[in-house]
């Protein structure tokens, strides 16, 4: 309905001389000032020099005739009212029993490559609740963004360099020589929890001990491949389990191997934005466009690399693949690094505007209104594979995406798990059910023969506005990468359907009547499925 009056609207202005102006349409909270409402004879005044009421008219007397409209006001300083006829909101109907599953795609992203990495948690223990959040937060961004014409690649950067993974090593040694009864310490810096304990029973099992017959370098060199291993694929069943899952595993390693970093430092060192102090090799990062703070250190005093380094080319490497975008989703402790990596993108020659960081805040788990504590590094933490298996991946997947993902969360086992209208996914959820099993007594009765006169009342009006609005939601979420509007407005379609529910009765007497409320209820039901499918969430047909 929007595109439709932006179109009368355009044609209109256009025959007044005037083209190329963004109109923007709004929706009224009150009810009394029109379905949808336009400022554009206001924003058009510095260009007629004409008081806004009189452009009003003037538009408003140039559009072509219509029949969707009961009647168009002029309101306040000049906004223009449109009154839909309650009628044509039913042409909706048509559309979602057309497309179905495909109901709500639209192509605002034009093709546009965009790879999104996220999660990419070292492969040093069990993903936490943290990395849960990301992971539901941008899987779900993922759906919807193809869903509106982007094209999306999915990828995990496995951090299998540095010096967390010697610690991991390291844990691994000593796990698997206290297997085998030897009696030694865990390192300083060592992994204590249970998943080392238990990968070096493994080893212990798998390889006896024939390991320590191998040459030192030669042992350590495999123990740590086997341990990333070990540990990335424990992470990839987690997050399968999650509904998860990746397009690629980007390896640290391999930016060394392939001698992408050596390459990156070639083409930084040709910008001029490279300079020695200390006997280090820094980034002038303060001199490019984004304004770090201070420069960095790219080679340390002794002749190492800093973090940053294969970093900068990692996402260079990104840019070189021919993406025209990058979004990263970060968590809280990366906030001071947006600058600097978006600094070293213009070093290497590539627009940082086109690197979009997204910063994950922090979650709070809540157990009976008291906190559950986590800790990594003691093997105590709430995890991933904990989440499924206390709360269910449905639950665990709406709760993390439902509200804004740069805003503190607080998880509530308690609600997540409680089977009522206070448990938001239960209510949306229920509202699906409950249109099957109406849906179930009259199997026999046609629902796409119906009379869209007929949906003419108040409920009826709502439910038919907001299965209208998935489209543009949807374009908004893409846009705007906020899946959390998705779940909001699924708690508003819910509420809607609920309403009516309460106030009509679907099944009765009068067969043309029940026919225009199975239709209208069952393009609900496929919104509802189409909408949670979006975050990877069950549409249960019984509860």
């Amino acid at each position: 309905m929007k595109a439709k009056i932006i179109n009368l609207l355009e044609k209109s202005i256009k025959s007044m001389g005037i083209s190329d102006v963004n109109i923007y349409i709004e929706t009224p909270k009150n009810s009394k000032n029109g379905d949808f409402s336009t400022n554009i004879a206001m924003q058009l005044t510095k260009i007629l020099r004409k008081n806004p009421k009189l452009i009003a008219k003037e538009i408003i007397d140039n559009l072509e005739k219509s029949n969707i409209f009961e009647k168009i006001e002029i309101a306040g300083p000049g906004f223009i009212n449109f009154f839909v006829k309650k009628s044509s909101l039913a042409d909706v109907l048509e559309e979602v029993f057309s497309k179905k599953e495909n109901y709500g795609e639209n192509n605002i992203g034009n093709g546009e490559k965009i790879l999104l990495e996220y999660v990419s948690a070292n492969p040093t223990g069990d993903l936490h609740v943290g990395h849960a959040r990301n992971a539901a937060v941008a899987d779900s961004l993922v759906r919807i963004m193809k869903r509106s014409g982007y094209n999306v690649t999915r990828e995990f950067y496995v951090n299998d360099a540095g010096n967390q993974i010697n610690n991991l090593t390291l844990s691994a040694d000593a796990r698997y020589k206290q297997a085998l009864g030897i009696k030694v310490n865990m390192p300083e810096d060592g992994y204590n929890g249970k998943d080392i304990v238990l990968l070096g029973e493994i080893l212990k099992k798998e390889y006896g001990k024939s390991l320590l017959e191998k040459d030192k370098s030669e042992y350590m060199k495999f123990l740590r491949e086997y341990s990333v291993k070990y540990q990335l694929e424990k992470i990839k069943k987690d997050l399968k389990d999650f509904r998860v899952e990746f397009d690629n595993f980007y390896s640290e390693t391999s930016l060394y191997e392939s001698k992408k970093i050596d390459l990156t430092l070639e083409t930084l060192e040709k910008s001029g934005y490279i300079y020695k102090k200390d006997n280090a090799t820094w980034l002038k990062t303060t001199a490019l466009s984004t304004g770090d703070d201070k420069d960095r250190v790219l080679i340390k005093a002794d002749g190492n690399y800093t973090y940053f380094t294969p970093d900068i080319a990692y996402h260079k490497d990104k840019f070189d693949r021919g993406y025209d975008k990058l979004i990263n989703l970060f968590g809280a402790d990366h906030h001071g690094y947006v600058a600097r990596i978006k600094a070293s993108m213009e070093a290497v020659g590539y627009n940082p505007d086109n690197l979009e960081i997204l910063i994950m805040q922090l979650v709070r788990l809540l157990e009976n209104g008291t906190e559950v504590k986590m800790s990594k590094r003691t093997g105590k933490s709430i995890t991933i594979r904990d989440l499924i298996n206390e709360v269910g991946v449905d639950a665990s997947r709406y709760f993390l995406v439902m509200r804004s993902y740069d805003t503190h969360l607080d998880f509530d086992f308690t609600l997540a798990k409680e089977k009522s209208s206070e448990n938001p996914l239960y209510y949306v959820q229920y509202a699906h059910a409950r249109i099957c099993s109406i849906l179930s007594q009259v199997k026999d009765i046609d629902v796409l023969s119906y009379n869209k006169e007929l949906l003419t009342d108040e409920y009826s009006v709502e439910l038919l506005k907001h299965i209208a609005y998935f489209k543009e939601v949807l374009k908004q979420v893409s846009k705007k990468r906020q899946p959390h509007r998705l779940c909001n407005y699924m708690q508003n379609l819910a509420t809607a359907f609920h309403k009516f529910y309460g106030n009509n009765k679907v099944i009765t007497d009068n067969e043309e009547q029940t026919k225009a409320y199975l239709a209208l209820i069952t393009a609900v039901k496929i919104t509802i499925k189409n909408a949670l499918n979006l975050i990877a969430v069950d549409a249960p047909e019984k509860m």
